[in-house]
């Protein structure tokens, strides 16, 4: 009996397990559908913007901004690296993937420091030995607009200030949703052949035939459009990453469920064969005793 209340015991822990893996799944799914149709509806805005920049610099050609400078190869320049992850676990290998190419990043750059979203993220590089400059935690919510403009603000001007010269940033992209590849873009200084590049690769045509007036000055509305763009970016990347994080999520769950259900039937038949013998002796008892007492 007392081998078949552990086993009772135990599937009924299987079971309730499996009940918040399931719940766990729905979750994410209903958060990975919202996330990529909140993309898809703020996507054409920051491309406008994308546009107009490159608008600008072929009817004026290279204008002089602080967003194109390139650090003195002699000086003594840092690398800001924006490392996106998630606030909460159980999504699988998302957040290890991240780490990974951050280290593999930072082993290639001269003086990286840390910009962290997400708090998984900075409990595993608070014991690192990489600077961390900031943190910004959102407790697993869906990326806003506003989020990323506080996040783009800060970099912008400590990049303007000179903290840092070179910005990359580290996010998980989602090509399919079962591959989920993290990658690492350069976002600042600009390269105006890496925005002709990204707007090639959406399919717009080429616009250096299309002439513009900018008032007061191109480079006066350059350097306004400049924080818009960065924030689009950095809004895509984290809102991209925390779809990916719910697709990893929704994977793993799965997992956790089939293997909870492969658990629950291997303790079932234990459970059968246990209670079956139990009977058969209690039956055996009750046969020996009567032809005792008969004899």
């Amino acid at each position: 009996m007392t081998n078949l209340r552990d086993v009772r015991l135990r599937m009924r822990a299987i079971r309730q397990t499996l009940q918040v893996t399931r719940a766990m799944n729905l979750i994410s799914t209903a958060k990975l559908r919202k996330g990529r149709r909140v993309l898809e509806d703020t996507e054409p805005y920051f491309t406008r913007i994308q546009k107009s920049m490159f608008d600008i610099l072929s009817a004026a050609g290279m204008i002089k901004s602080d967003f194109f400078r390139r650090p003195d190869p002699d000086d003594a320049s840092r690398t800001a690296v924006v490392v996106i992850t998630s606030d909460k676990g159980l999504a699988g290998g998302y957040n290890a993937n991240v780490f990974r190419q951050v280290n593999e990043l930072c082993a290639g750059v001269r003086n990286p420091i840390l910009i962290l979203i997400g708090a998984i993220g900075y409990r595993y590089f608070i014991h690192s030995p990489y600077l961390i400059l900031e943190n910004f935690s959102f407790r697993s919510q869906m990326p806003t607009v506003e989020d990323a403009r506080e996040i783009a603000d800060y970099i912008i001007s400590q990049f303007l200030w000179g903290m840092f010269n070179d910005v990359y940033v580290v996010y998980t992209h989602m090509y399919s949703s079962i591959r989920l590849l993290p990658s690492a873009r350069q976002i600042l200084p600009l390269d105006m052949g890496k925005i002709q590049e990204e707007l090639s690769w959406k399919g717009a045509q080429k616009r250096v035939e299309l002439q513009f007036e900018f008032l007061p000055s191109g480079a006066v509305v350059f350097d306004a459009l400049v924080p818009m763009y960065i924030k689009g970016i950095i809004y895509g990347y984290m809102v991209e990453s925390y779809v990916s994080e719910q697709s990893a999520r929704m994977a793993a769950m799965d997992e956790a469920s089939k293997s909870a259900e492969d658990m629950l039937a291997t303790l079932q038949i234990n459970y059968n064969r246990a209670r079956q013998a139990g009977i058969t002796q209690e039956i055996s008892e009750i046969v020996g005793g009567s032809a005792a007492l008969n004899g």
